[in-house]
């Protein structure tokens, strides 16, 4: 187990995990700022692998107010999580929880409030992706 990373089974196939998601923060009033399949990537140069994607996600007016507080925090922005195939074909999700945000950049009170109700609809969104 790797600190800070959050990773629930799905119940779905990659793709429809990877679409599920996409649709879910559409409808939670985020964006899909970009969808990276990995797994084509390395097709494109002759290599396997099984299917890897990750999903960039967000909202601006959300994440503009924690770069407002802290401008490099946008290195950790936007929310992203990854849907994988393991080896006996189980699908996962996988993301960091954001509540570290918190302590790594020194958040106002009002920034870590915000970072509280971001990291609370991500795990809502993931368990709802997953079932």
């Amino acid at each position: 187990m790797i600190d800070g990373l959050v990773t629930l089974q799905s119940r779905h196939s990659a793709k429809e995990t990877a679409d599920r998601l996409a649709a879910t923060v559409v409808s939670r009033g985020m964006m899909v700022l970009a969808r990276i399949d990995h797994a084509a990537a390395a097709a494109k140069v002759g290599l396997d692998l099984r299917p890897t994607e990750v999903i960039f996600f967000g909202n601006p007016a959300a994440g503009t107010l924690l770069m407002q507080n802290v401008q490099t925090i946008g290195l950790d922005l936007p929310l992203k999580a990854l849907v994988w195939q393991d080896q006996s074909d189980g699908v996962w999700i996988s993301y960091l929880d954001v509540k570290w945000l918190s302590q790594r950049y020194a958040l106002t009170t009002d920034a870590a409030a915000t970072v509280e109700k971001i990291a609370s609809l991500l795990k809502a969104v993931i368990e709802e992706v997953a079932q």
